[in-house]
This record gives C-alpha cells, sequence and structure tokens, in this order.
C-alpha cells in the first residue's frame, strides 16, 4: 500500500531541505540542479555534484524497489510540447542564471536578494502562464 500523497510531500520536503543542507555543509556549494548538470558536461574530474544527481536520478529507482510500482505520474502533453518545454526551461536557468532548485530551495533560505527577485519572477510567471492556458483552451486540468 502506498504511503498517503499528504506524508509523501512532507517526507520529499524534508529530504530535499536535508540533502540540500548536507551538500552546502560538505562541499561548500549551492545545491543547484542546473549548475550541477553544466557542471557534469563541461568537467571531466568527478564532482560531489554528480553524486547528487545520481541520487535524484536513482530516486524513482527506489521507490520502485520499495513500493512495487512506478512513482504516480501522468503527463498530458505530446512529446514535442515536453521536449520544447525542456528547452525553454534550460533557456530560462541560463537566462536567471540558476533555476528552482538553486534559487528556490538554496538562496530563498539564505535570504539571497537575488533569489528572492528570481523566485518571484517563476511564481508570476508561472502563474501568468496557468492562467492564459486555462484562458485560451478552456482546461480545467491542473
Amino acid at each position: 500500500m502506498l504511503p498517503d500523497p499528504n506524508l509523501q510531500g512532507l517526507v520529499g520536503g524534508l529530504l530535499i531541505g536535508l540533502s540540500c543542507a548536507t551538500y552546502l555543509l560538505i562541499t561548500g556549494r549551492i545545491a543547484g540542479i542546473s549548475g550541477m548538470v553544466a557542471t557534469l558536461m563541461t568537467e571531466k574530474r568527478p564532482s560531489p555534484g554528480n553524486t547528487f544527481l545520481l541520487g535524484l536520478v536513482s530516486g524513482p529507482v527506489l521507490w520502485r524497489l520499495i513500493w512495487g510500482v512506478w512513482p504516480p505520474m501522468t503527463i498530458h502533453a505530446s512529446f514535442l510540447t515536453v521536449a520544447v518545454s525542456g528547452l525553454l526551461v534550460g533557456f530560462g536557468t541560463r537566462l536567471g542564471n540558476g533555476c528552482t532548485s538553486g534559487h528556490g530551495v538554496m538562496g530563498m533560505a539564505r535570504f539571497s536578494a537575488r533569489s528572492l527577485i528570481a523566485v518571484a519572477c517563476f511564481l508570476a510567471t508561472g502563474m501568468l502562464t496557468a492562467t492564459l492556458s486555462h484562458l485560451l483552451t478552456g482546461s480545467t486540468r491542473p
């Protein structure tokens, strides 16, 4: 039997906070995923970020091993939509000098002014996009 979804969110949030704080304490670096991926692509030597990324990728596999099913997830979009969205997110992380994990989790916890502004922009853009999508398509899906 799968755990209560509310409990899943609580435990997931606690694990994210613990892993980010541990990464900062051990390496002195921010646990920003876009920066870790950029480092993985450009540097030829192993880094602590590689281990962190391996943990992110192995999470669903561990879920499968523990619960016997893949984590619940539904995608209501075509492959092309997902691919274009991924490219736009990648462009946005470069433009914003970081991603939601770096700014939203680590930057906000450190009261970084740049991260506060970035997260406000992320949220405003997300709300505007969701509202326009709803108005243009009439969709009631989240």
